[in-house]
């Protein structure tokens, strides 16, 4: 078998890319969503995450993040909650109505204004995305997506679209749980602070 690359380039290569989307990216959005997270926090609010694929992996990850990440056992935690997570009402929903209704269906029943939503996409057109940002929107709830590739329909569609511009699913990916992180360890830092 013949090796096609160097492994070690290879990994060289994947940091180079992922460092300079960071070094180029706008944080203000970022920002936006942490001080949307805090307010949601202290109100009694909940924080809904949703994806496919990776990203749905990614919003459960996130969500146990906020329970207990950021006030790391020391008093509660944020009310957040992965709709990827429970997989006997992501397949009736997907066989009893249509996949593309599986997330948007559990806002209408579970969320309510005030509520925040954060949608994980890389290319942000999954019709299922799109559905969660429209019935989020009817329900009162703010908004926001992590995408990669060119932000897709859920760019425009999102109150607050933090947006990088990078056409590898593996690197935005990695920049959905960067992201998630960087607003746990700040939520944690200022959910005392009165920031």
């Amino acid at each position: 078998m013949t090796e096609v690359c160097n492994p070690k380039e290879h990994f060289a290569n994947y940091g180079v890319r992922l460092a300079a989307v960071l070094a180029n990216a706008d944080f203000t959005p970022v920002e936006t969503l942490a001080r949307a997270l805090l307010a949601c926090w202290r109100a009694g609010k909940s924080v809904y995450f949703c994806g496919n694929g990776g990203s749905a992996g990614n919003a459960i990850h996130l969500a146990n993040d906020f329970i207990y990440g950021i006030a790391g056992g020391k008093g509660p935690g944020m009310r957040a909650h992965a709709l990827s997570a429970n997989s006997a009402v992501l397949t009736c929903l997907a066989n009893d109505i249509e996949f593309a209704e599986i997330y948007s269906t559990q806002i209408k029943v579970f969320c309510g204004p005030g509520d925040v939503l954060i949608a994980l996409s890389g290319s942000g057109n999954s019709p299922n995305i799109l559905k969660a940002i429209e019935a989020a929107r009817d329900m009162g709830m703010t908004t926001f997506a992590i995408l990669g590739f060119s932000g897709g329909k859920a760019k425009a569609l999102v109150e607050t679209p933090i947006h990088f511009a990078i056409d590898d699913m593996q690197i935005s990916e990695d920049l959905q749980m960067m992201v998630g992180h960087m607003v746990m360890q700040w939520l944690k830092q200022n959910a005392c602070q009165g920031e």
